[in-house]
């Protein structure tokens, strides 16, 4: 009698998938204000599946001041006005998955806009109950920045906030104070913003600025820049030993997986630019994080 032998179980849809990206003001303009949106891509889907692509990545195309081309985010749920709402995305992922095309996104979850209700709420008054969601420090003894932690593009990544007299963190514009991941309500906040457009549909994210979720709580001085060092990021002629890929990190990113792996079929891609051997720790087999990584490397 012949063995029966089981089906090989088909591979993942992203390990041979081709990812087009779509930055939205740029793509197709629907409404003729010079300015690309979502009805623009339904438009175009023929074309890009005609391309030959299995997926598309939208960059975000949130309500934003747009002084980071749209990572400075004011509201994680909502479409800014410029590409069209809520009802017209929901549009655009069932035209897509109609096409045969996945739909991946931007989640951005180091920081938010200045404008955002949650940084206004927490720089409001110390006393605020949304204070913690962003890193708030005291000034050094002598009045100064708590410490000489650099920005990722220029100056020091400290800005004073008068009204309370505190600074707050930020590892990019001074307009995009850095989430305080350390705390628990921000972690289930930014899981209920996952949710929110898996539960639209969406079939992944690509994840911005992985490393610099989390920082010291000592505030360590990150050292001189050393190429030679540890392989980590070197800007503004220092090591973000202290302030890049901590190991509180790790730990996000695979609560984040956890939360993934219980819709079907879901990607994750993670963009960390780190060398090759720190980057795939983010994929290791007791907490895997991430499906993909940005190979920056390469």
């Amino acid at each position: 009698m012949a063995q029966h032998k089981p089906g090989k179980r088909a591979a993942p849809w992203w390990q041979d998938a081709v990812v087009y990206q779509v930055y939205l003001r740029s793509f197709q303009d629907s409404e003729g204000d010079g300015v690309g949106d979502l009805a623009g891509v339904i438009a175009r889907l023929d074309h890009v599946v005609r391309l030959g692509a299995d997926a598309l990545w939208l960059s975000p195309f949130h309500p934003s001041p747009m002084l980071d081309g749209g990572y400075d985010i004011e509201d994680f749920t909502a479409v800014h006005p410029l590409f069209g709402n809520l009802e017209t995305f929901d549009r655009l992922v069932a035209e897509a998955h109609r096409s045969g095309l996945k739909v991946i996104l931007d989640f951005v979850p180091n920081h938010t806009s200045d404008r955002h209700p949650w940084f206004r709420e927490s720089r409001a008054d110390r006393a605020n109950p949304r204070r913690d969601w962003y890193v708030w420090r005291d000034p050094a003894s002598d009045g100064g920045w708590p410490n000489g932690w650099r920005s990722m593009l220029e100056g020091l990544a400290w800005t004073r906030d008068e009204a309370t007299g505190q600074y707050y963190y930020h590892a990019f514009l001074p307009e995009q104070p850095d989430l305080n991941w350390r705390n628990p309500e921000v972690q289930a906040a930014m899981e209920a913003v996952l949710r929110f457009w898996l539960d639209r549909g969406v079939d992944g994210f690509r994840v911005d600025a992985v490393p610099h979720l989390v920082e010291d709580e000592l505030l360590r001085e990150d050292p001189p820049g050393d190429l030679a060092g540890e392989g980590l990021p070197v800007q503004a002629g220092v090591r973000h030993a202290f302030t890049s890929d901590r190991p509180e990190t790790h730990a996000c990113a695979a609560a984040w997986r956890q939360l993934i792996d219980t819709y079907e079929d879901r990607l994750l891609i993670g963009e960390a630019r780190l060398p090759a051997e720190r980057v795939m720790r983010y994929y290791g087999l007791d907490a895997p994080a991430f499906h993909l990584p940005f190979n920056f490397v390469f």
